[in-house]
Protein backbone atom coordinates (compact mmCIF):
# COMPACT_ATOMS: atom_id res chain seq x y z
CA UNK A 1 0.00 0.00 0.00
CA UNK A 2 1.66 3.07 -0.79
CA UNK A 3 0.40 6.49 1.05
CA UNK A 4 1.66 8.72 -1.61
CA UNK A 5 3.56 12.37 -1.21
CA UNK A 6 1.63 14.68 1.44
CA UNK A 7 2.01 18.50 1.64
CA UNK A 8 3.34 19.60 4.99
CA UNK A 9 2.49 22.28 7.09
CA UNK A 10 4.19 23.17 10.21
CA UNK A 11 2.00 25.59 12.44
CA UNK A 12 3.80 27.65 14.71
CA UNK A 13 2.73 28.48 18.67
CA UNK A 14 4.98 30.60 20.78
CA UNK A 15 3.94 28.99 23.43
CA UNK A 16 4.64 25.80 21.90
CA UNK A 17 8.23 24.22 23.35
CA UNK A 18 9.16 21.11 21.01
CA UNK A 19 12.52 19.09 22.03
CA UNK A 20 12.92 15.50 20.76
CA UNK A 21 15.14 13.74 23.51
CA UNK A 22 18.62 12.35 22.29
CA UNK A 23 18.94 10.63 26.06
CA UNK A 24 17.33 8.33 28.28
CA UNK A 25 15.43 6.74 25.45
CA UNK A 26 14.27 3.56 26.38
CA UNK A 27 14.68 1.14 24.20
CA UNK A 28 12.02 -1.46 22.95
CA UNK A 29 9.74 -0.01 25.98
CA UNK A 30 6.67 -1.33 24.36
CA UNK A 31 7.80 -4.90 24.34
CA UNK A 32 6.75 -5.09 20.57
CA UNK A 33 10.61 -6.41 19.37
CA UNK A 34 11.40 -9.99 20.22
CA UNK A 35 15.03 -11.97 19.66
CA UNK A 36 15.27 -15.92 20.95
CA UNK A 37 12.59 -15.32 23.27
CA UNK A 38 13.69 -11.96 24.83
CA UNK A 39 12.47 -8.64 24.65
CA UNK A 40 15.05 -6.29 22.76
CA UNK A 41 16.70 -3.72 24.55
CA UNK A 42 16.19 -5.19 27.97
CA UNK A 43 20.05 -6.08 29.37
CA UNK A 44 19.18 -7.57 32.65
CA UNK A 45 16.48 -10.16 33.00
CA UNK A 46 16.85 -11.56 36.95
CA UNK A 47 16.49 -15.69 36.87
CA UNK A 48 13.60 -15.31 39.36
CA UNK A 49 11.23 -13.71 36.66
CA UNK A 50 10.63 -15.48 33.02
CA UNK A 51 9.19 -13.11 30.21
CA UNK A 52 7.76 -13.95 27.41
CA UNK A 53 5.88 -12.10 24.63
CA UNK A 54 1.95 -11.43 25.39
CA UNK A 55 -0.82 -10.42 23.02
CA UNK A 56 -3.90 -10.64 24.62
CA UNK A 57 -3.57 -8.27 27.42
CA UNK A 58 -2.18 -5.02 26.15
CA UNK A 59 -1.44 -1.36 27.12
CA UNK A 60 -0.78 -0.27 23.74
CA UNK A 61 0.78 -1.52 20.61
CA UNK A 62 0.24 -5.09 19.52
CA UNK A 63 2.25 -6.93 22.64
CA UNK A 64 3.23 -6.40 26.04
CA UNK A 65 5.82 -8.30 28.32
CA UNK A 66 4.03 -11.02 30.40
CA UNK A 67 6.33 -11.72 33.72
CA UNK A 68 5.87 -14.72 35.62
CA UNK A 69 7.32 -13.98 39.35
CA UNK A 70 8.51 -17.51 40.57
CA UNK A 71 10.36 -16.43 43.68
CA UNK A 72 10.25 -14.42 46.71
CA UNK A 73 14.05 -13.35 46.73
CA UNK A 74 13.68 -9.81 45.92
CA UNK A 75 17.17 -9.44 44.25
CA UNK A 76 16.55 -12.27 41.47
CA UNK A 77 13.59 -9.79 39.85
CA UNK A 78 14.75 -7.18 38.21
CA UNK A 79 14.70 -6.74 34.46
CA UNK A 80 16.54 -3.49 33.79
CA UNK A 81 18.24 -1.81 31.03
CA UNK A 82 20.89 0.92 30.47
CA UNK A 83 20.05 5.03 29.70
CA UNK A 84 22.06 8.20 28.83
CA UNK A 85 20.96 11.21 30.67
CA UNK A 86 22.45 14.85 30.75
CA UNK A 87 23.24 17.26 33.29
CA UNK A 88 20.39 19.20 34.01
CA UNK A 89 17.75 17.40 32.33
CA UNK A 90 14.64 16.47 33.76
CA UNK A 91 13.28 12.79 33.10
CA UNK A 92 10.01 11.40 33.64
CA UNK A 93 10.23 7.70 33.52
CA UNK A 94 6.99 5.45 34.15
CA UNK A 95 5.51 2.40 32.66
CA UNK A 96 1.86 0.50 32.73
CA UNK A 97 1.47 -2.78 34.83
CA UNK A 98 -1.23 -5.01 35.27
CA UNK A 99 -2.03 -7.65 38.07
CA UNK A 100 -3.82 -10.77 37.93
CA UNK A 101 -3.47 -12.13 41.58
CA UNK A 102 -2.39 -9.43 44.17
CA UNK A 103 0.60 -11.52 45.25
CA UNK A 104 3.46 -8.87 44.24
CA UNK A 105 3.97 -5.59 43.24
CA UNK A 106 6.28 -3.86 41.18
CA UNK A 107 8.46 -1.43 41.69
CA UNK A 108 10.06 1.23 39.52
CA UNK A 109 13.67 1.35 39.12
CA UNK A 110 15.25 4.85 37.82
CA UNK A 111 18.94 5.10 39.23
CA UNK A 112 17.62 3.55 42.71
CA UNK A 113 14.60 1.90 43.95
CA UNK A 114 11.21 4.06 43.38
CA UNK A 115 7.48 4.36 43.47
CA UNK A 116 5.53 1.00 44.10
CA UNK A 117 2.71 -0.29 41.94
CA UNK A 118 -0.76 -1.19 44.03
CA UNK A 119 -1.22 -5.29 44.13
CA UNK A 120 -4.70 -4.73 45.08
CA UNK A 121 -5.49 -3.37 41.65
CA UNK A 122 -6.46 -6.50 39.86
CA UNK A 123 -7.20 -7.26 36.07
CA UNK A 124 -6.93 -3.33 35.15
CA UNK A 125 -4.15 -1.46 33.94
CA UNK A 126 -1.98 1.13 36.46
CA UNK A 127 0.71 3.95 35.73
CA UNK A 128 3.69 3.72 38.26
CA UNK A 129 6.34 6.80 37.39
CA UNK A 130 9.39 8.60 38.72
CA UNK A 131 10.63 12.31 38.16
CA UNK A 132 14.47 11.65 37.81
CA UNK A 133 16.94 15.09 37.35
CA UNK A 134 20.40 14.22 36.43
CA UNK A 135 23.08 15.69 38.07
CA UNK A 136 25.51 15.00 35.20
CA UNK A 137 26.30 13.04 31.94
CA UNK A 138 26.14 9.30 32.79
CA UNK A 139 24.20 5.94 32.01
CA UNK A 140 21.65 4.50 34.68
CA UNK A 141 19.79 1.55 35.37
CA UNK A 142 16.06 1.53 34.82
CA UNK A 143 13.32 -0.51 34.52
CA UNK A 144 11.42 -2.47 37.09
CA UNK A 145 11.73 -5.53 40.24
CA UNK A 146 9.08 -7.63 41.47
CA UNK A 147 8.29 -7.90 45.59
CA UNK A 148 5.94 -10.60 47.00
CA UNK A 149 3.69 -9.52 49.72
CA UNK A 150 0.97 -11.66 51.62
CA UNK A 151 -0.48 -14.07 49.44
CA UNK A 152 2.47 -15.11 46.91
CA UNK A 153 1.78 -18.49 45.64
CA UNK A 154 5.41 -18.83 44.09
CA UNK A 155 4.05 -17.90 40.87
CA UNK A 156 2.12 -15.01 39.43
CA UNK A 157 1.97 -13.31 36.26
CA UNK A 158 2.04 -9.67 35.86
CA UNK A 159 2.03 -7.96 32.49
CA UNK A 160 4.13 -5.14 31.85
CA UNK A 161 3.74 -2.14 28.75
CA UNK A 162 4.48 1.36 27.69
CA UNK A 163 7.50 2.11 29.49
CA UNK A 164 8.41 5.32 28.57
CA UNK A 165 11.18 8.89 29.25
CA UNK A 166 9.21 11.64 29.08
CA UNK A 167 12.28 13.89 28.52
CA UNK A 168 11.17 17.89 29.79
CA UNK A 169 13.01 20.59 29.64
CA UNK A 170 14.09 22.86 33.27
CA UNK A 171 12.22 25.23 33.63
CA UNK A 172 9.22 25.25 31.55
CA UNK A 173 8.89 27.18 29.01
CA UNK A 174 9.86 30.86 29.70
CA UNK A 175 7.30 33.23 31.03
CA UNK A 176 4.82 30.29 31.61
CA UNK A 177 3.33 31.27 34.66
CA UNK A 178 -0.14 29.15 34.38
CA UNK A 179 -0.43 25.19 33.31
CA UNK A 180 1.91 23.25 32.01
CA UNK A 181 1.03 20.62 29.54
CA UNK A 182 3.32 17.74 28.29
CA UNK A 183 3.05 15.90 25.07
CA UNK A 184 4.61 12.67 24.22
CA UNK A 185 4.39 11.50 20.91
CA UNK A 186 5.74 8.84 19.18
CA UNK A 187 5.08 8.47 15.45
CA UNK A 188 4.33 5.51 13.14
CA UNK A 189 6.25 4.54 9.88
CA UNK A 190 4.64 7.71 8.55
CA UNK A 191 4.90 10.77 10.51
CA UNK A 192 4.51 12.77 8.27
CA UNK A 193 0.53 12.15 8.51
CA UNK A 194 0.07 12.97 12.02
CA UNK A 195 -0.52 16.30 13.52
CA UNK A 196 -2.39 17.97 16.37
CA UNK A 197 -3.68 20.50 17.78
CA UNK A 198 -5.23 21.99 21.12
CA UNK A 199 -7.98 24.46 20.83
CA UNK A 200 -9.80 26.22 23.47
CA UNK A 201 -13.53 27.15 24.39
CA UNK A 202 -13.61 29.68 21.21
CA UNK A 203 -12.28 27.39 18.91
CA UNK A 204 -8.92 29.26 18.42
CA UNK A 205 -5.57 27.03 18.27
CA UNK A 206 -3.60 28.06 20.91
CA UNK A 207 -1.22 25.35 20.55
CA UNK A 208 0.11 22.76 17.10
CA UNK A 209 2.44 20.79 15.80
CA UNK A 210 3.16 18.64 12.43
CA UNK A 211 6.22 17.76 9.81
CA UNK A 212 7.14 14.56 11.89
CA UNK A 213 9.45 12.17 11.17
CA UNK A 214 8.31 8.32 10.81
CA UNK A 215 9.57 5.91 13.90
CA UNK A 216 10.58 9.03 16.32
CA UNK A 217 9.39 9.97 19.31
CA UNK A 218 8.91 13.84 20.22
CA UNK A 219 8.43 15.80 23.24
CA UNK A 220 6.64 18.82 22.84
CA UNK A 221 4.89 21.61 25.62
CA UNK A 222 2.84 23.93 26.06
CA UNK A 223 1.62 26.77 27.94
CA UNK A 224 -2.56 27.44 28.59
CA UNK A 225 -4.75 29.51 30.92
CA UNK A 226 -6.92 28.28 32.92
CA UNK A 227 -9.98 27.54 31.12
CA UNK A 228 -11.66 24.92 28.59
CA UNK A 229 -9.71 23.40 25.76
CA UNK A 230 -9.86 20.42 23.41
CA UNK A 231 -6.68 18.53 22.53
CA UNK A 232 -7.15 16.45 18.52
CA UNK A 233 -4.70 14.73 16.95
CA UNK A 234 -5.06 13.60 13.29
CA UNK A 235 -3.99 11.39 10.29
CA UNK A 236 -4.03 12.60 6.77
CA UNK A 237 -4.35 8.92 5.51
CA UNK A 238 -6.57 7.54 7.85
CA UNK A 239 -5.10 4.81 9.64
CA UNK A 240 -4.16 6.43 13.15
CA UNK A 241 -0.52 5.60 14.46
CA UNK A 242 -1.13 2.05 15.48
CA UNK A 243 -1.07 -0.71 14.60
CA UNK A 244 -0.92 -0.89 10.66
CA UNK A 245 2.43 0.83 10.13
CA UNK A 246 4.36 0.57 13.08
CA UNK A 247 3.57 1.47 16.44
CA UNK A 248 3.08 5.25 17.26
CA UNK A 249 0.82 6.56 20.66
CA UNK A 250 0.32 9.94 22.27
CA UNK A 251 0.12 10.65 25.81
CA UNK A 252 -0.70 14.75 27.26
CA UNK A 253 0.27 14.87 30.79
CA UNK A 254 0.15 18.26 33.07
CA UNK A 255 2.09 16.95 36.01
CA UNK A 256 1.79 13.31 36.97
CA UNK A 257 -2.33 13.51 35.33
CA UNK A 258 -2.55 12.20 32.25
CA UNK A 259 -5.16 14.33 30.23
CA UNK A 260 -5.51 12.77 26.79
CA UNK A 261 -3.85 8.94 25.55
CA UNK A 262 -4.22 6.99 22.45
CA UNK A 263 -3.08 5.44 19.25
CA UNK A 264 -5.86 3.64 17.64
CA UNK A 265 -7.91 6.04 15.63
CA UNK A 266 -8.58 6.74 12.34
CA UNK A 267 -8.64 9.91 10.45
CA UNK A 268 -8.79 12.07 14.25
CA UNK A 269 -9.33 11.82 17.46
CA UNK A 270 -10.39 14.34 20.23
CA UNK A 271 -10.51 14.82 24.21
CA UNK A 272 -11.94 17.87 26.07
CA UNK A 273 -10.77 19.06 29.16
CA UNK A 274 -10.45 21.39 31.63
CA UNK A 275 -7.33 23.29 33.25
CA UNK A 276 -7.36 25.16 36.53
CA UNK A 277 -10.77 26.35 38.37
CA UNK A 278 -13.62 27.15 36.05
CA UNK A 279 -17.33 26.16 35.94
CA UNK A 280 -18.64 24.40 33.24
CA UNK A 281 -21.04 26.09 30.78
CA UNK A 282 -23.95 23.10 32.07
CA UNK A 283 -23.18 21.97 34.88
CA UNK A 284 -24.36 18.28 35.11
CA UNK A 285 -27.40 17.79 37.12
CA UNK A 286 -26.56 15.97 40.19
CA UNK A 287 -28.90 15.52 43.23
CA UNK A 288 -27.32 16.67 46.25
CA UNK A 289 -25.35 13.75 48.09
CA UNK A 290 -25.78 11.13 45.24
CA UNK A 291 -22.46 9.97 44.29
CA UNK A 292 -20.78 11.38 47.39
CA UNK A 293 -19.52 7.74 48.59
CA UNK A 294 -16.98 7.76 45.91
CA UNK A 295 -15.14 10.43 47.11
CA UNK A 296 -11.54 9.16 47.15
CA UNK A 297 -11.96 6.22 45.33
CA UNK A 298 -10.76 5.03 41.43
CA UNK A 299 -10.73 1.74 39.55
CA UNK A 300 -12.94 -0.97 39.96
CA UNK A 301 -13.69 0.56 44.02
CA UNK A 302 -15.35 3.34 42.07
CA UNK A 303 -17.20 1.19 39.94
CA UNK A 304 -18.53 -1.08 42.61
CA UNK A 305 -19.61 2.09 44.68
CA UNK A 306 -21.50 3.10 41.05
CA UNK A 307 -23.16 -0.30 41.63
CA UNK A 308 -24.83 0.36 44.88
CA UNK A 309 -25.47 3.38 44.53
CA UNK A 310 -27.92 2.58 41.21
CA UNK A 311 -28.60 -0.57 41.66
CA UNK A 312 -32.48 -1.27 42.38
CA UNK A 313 -33.96 1.09 40.26
CA UNK A 314 -38.25 1.28 39.75
CA UNK A 315 -38.53 -1.37 36.66
CA UNK A 316 -41.77 0.61 35.18
CA UNK A 317 -42.09 -2.47 32.19
CA UNK A 318 -41.19 -2.29 28.64
CA UNK A 319 -44.51 -1.05 27.57
CA UNK A 320 -44.19 2.26 29.88
CA UNK A 321 -40.95 3.32 27.61
CA UNK A 322 -43.31 4.58 24.63
CA UNK A 323 -44.24 7.09 27.31
CA UNK A 324 -41.14 7.48 28.42
CA UNK A 325 -40.50 8.64 24.54
CA UNK A 326 -43.27 10.72 23.99
CA UNK A 327 -42.32 12.66 27.21
CA UNK A 328 -38.38 12.61 26.77
CA UNK A 329 -37.44 11.95 23.49
CA UNK A 330 -38.42 15.06 21.39
CA UNK A 331 -36.05 17.02 19.38
CA UNK A 332 -35.79 20.12 20.53
CA UNK A 333 -31.67 20.38 19.90
CA UNK A 334 -31.35 20.07 16.29
CA UNK A 335 -34.38 21.16 13.63
CA UNK A 336 -36.41 21.58 17.27
CA UNK A 337 -39.53 20.10 15.27
CA UNK A 338 -40.61 18.01 18.58
CA UNK A 339 -40.60 15.25 16.70
CA UNK A 340 -38.91 12.21 17.95
CA UNK A 341 -35.23 12.04 17.98
CA UNK A 342 -34.47 8.82 16.52
CA UNK A 343 -30.41 8.32 16.53
CA UNK A 344 -30.66 6.22 13.40
CA UNK A 345 -32.01 8.62 11.29
CA UNK A 346 -31.25 12.14 12.45
CA UNK A 347 -28.99 14.30 10.73
CA UNK A 348 -27.34 16.77 12.70
CA UNK A 349 -26.55 19.14 10.29
CA UNK A 350 -29.36 19.02 7.86
CA UNK A 351 -32.68 17.90 7.28
CA UNK A 352 -33.95 14.71 8.14
CA UNK A 353 -35.14 12.34 5.93
CA UNK A 354 -37.93 11.48 8.10
CA UNK A 355 -40.07 12.51 10.87
CA UNK A 356 -41.97 10.61 13.20
CA UNK A 357 -44.88 12.15 14.87
CA UNK A 358 -45.14 10.76 18.75
CA UNK A 359 -47.06 7.60 19.30
CA UNK A 360 -48.77 7.84 16.21
CA UNK A 361 -45.69 6.93 14.11
CA UNK A 362 -44.59 4.20 16.86
CA UNK A 363 -44.83 0.45 15.45
CA UNK A 364 -43.88 -3.42 15.44
CA UNK A 365 -44.03 -4.00 11.46
CA UNK A 366 -42.03 -2.19 8.87
CA UNK A 367 -40.95 -2.20 5.33
CA UNK A 368 -38.32 0.10 4.91
CA UNK A 369 -36.64 2.88 6.56
CA UNK A 370 -38.94 6.13 7.48
CA UNK A 371 -42.51 3.49 8.50
CA UNK A 372 -41.90 3.99 11.86
CA UNK A 373 -39.56 4.45 15.22
CA UNK A 374 -39.25 1.57 18.09
CA UNK A 375 -37.23 0.65 21.12
CA UNK A 376 -33.98 0.24 20.44
CA UNK A 377 -31.90 -2.08 22.96
CA UNK A 378 -28.41 -0.62 22.01
CA UNK A 379 -27.36 -2.94 24.47
CA UNK A 380 -29.24 -6.45 22.48
CA UNK A 381 -31.32 -8.07 24.79
CA UNK A 382 -30.44 -11.25 23.44
CA UNK A 383 -27.12 -10.76 25.22
CA UNK A 384 -28.66 -10.71 28.59
CA UNK A 385 -31.45 -13.71 28.08
CA UNK A 386 -33.85 -12.33 26.29
CA UNK A 387 -37.17 -10.00 28.02
CA UNK A 388 -35.71 -10.44 31.40
CA UNK A 389 -36.17 -7.45 33.53
CA UNK A 390 -35.08 -5.12 34.70
CA UNK A 391 -32.48 -4.95 31.66
CA UNK A 392 -35.37 -5.13 29.01
CA UNK A 393 -37.28 -1.97 30.19
CA UNK A 394 -33.94 -0.04 31.34
CA UNK A 395 -34.48 3.53 29.23
CA UNK A 396 -30.72 4.25 29.87
CA UNK A 397 -30.03 1.81 27.27
CA UNK A 398 -33.04 1.75 24.95
CA UNK A 399 -33.43 4.36 22.45
CA UNK A 400 -35.83 5.60 19.76
CA UNK A 401 -35.18 4.39 16.50
CA UNK A 402 -36.38 3.73 13.42
CA UNK A 403 -37.17 0.18 13.30
CA UNK A 404 -36.03 -0.66 9.94
CA UNK A 405 -32.30 0.31 10.89
CA UNK A 406 -33.20 -1.57 14.14
CA UNK A 407 -34.02 -4.57 12.56
CA UNK A 408 -30.28 -4.27 10.15
CA UNK A 409 -28.62 -2.96 13.50
CA UNK A 410 -29.95 -6.98 14.69
CA UNK A 411 -27.92 -7.79 18.01
CA UNK A 412 -24.34 -7.02 16.20
CA UNK A 413 -21.50 -5.44 18.02
CA UNK A 414 -21.33 -1.73 17.70
CA UNK A 415 -17.99 -1.70 16.25
CA UNK A 416 -16.00 1.16 13.77
CA UNK A 417 -16.98 -0.47 9.73
CA UNK A 418 -14.45 -0.68 6.95
CA UNK A 419 -16.76 -1.54 4.47
CA UNK A 420 -20.11 -0.93 4.53
CA UNK A 421 -22.86 -3.28 3.35
CA UNK A 422 -25.38 -1.00 4.44
CA UNK A 423 -25.94 2.28 5.12
CA UNK A 424 -29.16 4.33 7.02
CA UNK A 425 -29.88 8.27 5.51
CA UNK A 426 -28.21 10.05 8.25
CA UNK A 427 -24.91 7.40 7.72
CA UNK A 428 -25.33 4.82 10.43
CA UNK A 429 -23.59 2.06 8.93
CA UNK A 430 -23.76 -1.96 8.80
CA UNK A 431 -20.68 -3.97 7.58
CA UNK A 432 -17.25 -5.38 8.14
CA UNK A 433 -15.07 -4.44 10.91
CA UNK A 434 -12.44 -1.81 10.47
CA UNK A 435 -8.59 -3.50 10.80
CA UNK A 436 -8.26 -0.57 13.37
CA UNK A 437 -10.16 -2.57 15.60
CA UNK A 438 -8.87 -5.53 16.44
CA UNK A 439 -11.81 -7.09 16.41
CA UNK A 440 -12.90 -8.91 12.89
CA UNK A 441 -16.86 -9.38 12.07
CA UNK A 442 -19.65 -7.35 10.96
CA UNK A 443 -19.87 -4.50 13.36
CA UNK A 444 -22.87 -1.20 13.74
CA UNK A 445 -21.83 2.25 13.62
CA UNK A 446 -23.91 4.88 14.60
CA UNK A 447 -22.88 8.49 13.23
CA UNK A 448 -20.22 10.81 15.16
CA UNK A 449 -22.93 12.56 17.15
CA UNK A 450 -24.32 9.56 19.01
CA UNK A 451 -21.12 7.38 19.50
CA UNK A 452 -20.71 9.32 22.60
CA UNK A 453 -23.96 8.57 23.97
CA UNK A 454 -24.11 4.72 22.86
CA UNK A 455 -20.57 4.42 25.06
CA UNK A 456 -21.71 5.89 28.19
CA UNK A 457 -25.01 3.50 27.76
CA UNK A 458 -22.87 0.35 27.73
CA UNK A 459 -20.66 1.66 30.79
CA UNK A 460 -23.67 1.93 32.63
CA UNK A 461 -25.01 -1.41 31.30
CA UNK A 462 -21.28 -2.90 32.84
CA UNK A 463 -21.75 -0.74 36.00
CA UNK A 464 -25.82 -1.04 36.93
CA UNK A 465 -25.44 -4.92 36.04
CA UNK A 466 -22.21 -5.36 37.48
CA UNK A 467 -23.70 -8.07 39.71
CA UNK A 468 -25.33 -10.38 36.78
CA UNK A 469 -23.14 -9.20 32.95
CA UNK A 470 -20.28 -11.38 34.13
CA UNK A 471 -22.33 -14.25 33.24
CA UNK A 472 -23.71 -12.82 30.04
CA UNK A 473 -20.50 -14.14 28.11
CA UNK A 474 -21.86 -17.17 26.50
CA UNK A 475 -25.42 -16.58 26.03
CA UNK A 476 -24.84 -15.34 22.07
CA UNK A 477 -22.09 -14.90 19.55
CA UNK A 478 -21.82 -11.62 19.82
CA UNK A 479 -22.06 -11.50 23.37
CA UNK A 480 -18.99 -13.27 23.62
CA UNK A 481 -17.35 -11.21 21.19
CA UNK A 482 -18.08 -8.21 23.10
CA UNK A 483 -17.93 -9.45 26.92
CA UNK A 484 -15.20 -10.80 28.53
CA UNK A 485 -16.99 -13.35 30.97
CA UNK A 486 -15.62 -10.40 33.87
CA UNK A 487 -17.46 -8.32 36.57
CA UNK A 488 -15.12 -5.58 37.07
CA UNK A 489 -13.93 -4.70 33.02
CA UNK A 490 -16.75 -6.46 31.55
CA UNK A 491 -15.61 -5.52 27.96
CA UNK A 492 -13.01 -7.39 25.60
CA UNK A 493 -9.83 -5.02 25.57
CA UNK A 494 -10.93 -4.15 21.82
CA UNK A 495 -14.35 -3.06 22.78
CA UNK A 496 -13.15 -1.49 25.84
CA UNK A 497 -10.45 0.73 23.82
CA UNK A 498 -13.16 1.65 21.07
CA UNK A 499 -15.95 2.83 23.88
CA UNK A 500 -13.35 4.51 25.59
CA UNK A 501 -12.98 6.69 22.40
CA UNK A 502 -16.28 7.13 21.44
CA UNK A 503 -17.11 8.49 24.87
CA UNK A 504 -13.84 11.33 24.15
CA UNK A 505 -14.68 12.07 20.70
CA UNK A 506 -18.28 12.80 21.79
CA UNK A 507 -18.72 14.60 24.90
CA UNK A 508 -21.59 14.57 27.09
CA UNK A 509 -24.59 17.00 25.49
CA UNK A 510 -27.56 18.71 26.35
CA UNK A 511 -29.80 16.59 25.14
CA UNK A 512 -27.66 13.70 27.11
CA UNK A 513 -28.22 16.10 30.40
CA UNK A 514 -31.63 15.91 30.01
CA UNK A 515 -32.50 12.60 28.98
CA UNK A 516 -30.79 11.48 32.17
CA UNK A 517 -32.97 13.75 34.25
CA UNK A 518 -35.90 11.92 32.46
CA UNK A 519 -34.44 8.67 33.05
CA UNK A 520 -33.96 9.61 37.01
CA UNK A 521 -37.44 10.74 37.22
CA UNK A 522 -38.85 7.74 35.21
CA UNK A 523 -37.14 4.96 37.03
CA UNK A 524 -35.44 6.38 39.60
CA UNK A 525 -31.32 5.77 39.05
CA UNK A 526 -29.09 7.81 37.08
CA UNK A 527 -26.45 7.09 34.17
CA UNK A 528 -23.06 7.97 36.31
CA UNK A 529 -21.21 8.56 33.24
CA UNK A 530 -23.23 11.39 31.81
CA UNK A 531 -23.44 13.44 35.02
CA UNK A 532 -19.45 12.53 35.92
CA UNK A 533 -17.89 11.60 32.34
CA UNK A 534 -14.28 11.74 34.20
CA UNK A 535 -15.59 8.32 36.04
CA UNK A 536 -14.80 6.35 32.82
CA UNK A 537 -10.98 7.14 32.49
CA UNK A 538 -11.10 6.48 36.21
CA UNK A 539 -12.49 3.19 35.86
CA UNK A 540 -11.70 1.78 32.72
Amino acid sequence: MSHGTYKKHILASTLLCTSLSSAATITNGGFENWVNGAPEGWSTIDSGIALSANSSVVNSGVLAAKVVVTTASQSSTDLLQQVNVEAGQSYLFSTWVYHTEGGVKARLFANGYQSYSNPALLNQWQEISYQYTASSNTTIAVGLRFYDVNGFDGNETVYVDSFTPTATVTPPPPGCADNTVDLTLATDNYGEETSWQITNHQNITVASGSSYTGNTTYNEQACLIDGDYTFSIFDSYGDGICCSFGNGSYTLNQGQTAIANGASFEHSQATPFTLGNTDPVTPPVDPTGYYVTTQGLTGYALKTELYNIIKGHNSQGYSAIWSFYDSASRDKYFENDNSILDRYSEKPAGQDSFNYVAVTNQCGTYRSEGDCYNREHSFPKSWFGGKVEPMNSDVHHIFATDGYVNSKRSNFPFGDVGSATYTSSNGSKLGTASSSLNYSGTVFEPIDEFKGDFARAYFYMATRYENVIGSWQNNTTYSNAVLNGTSNQVFENWAVTMLVNWHNSDPVSQLELDRNQAAFEHQGNRNPFVDHPEFVVMIW
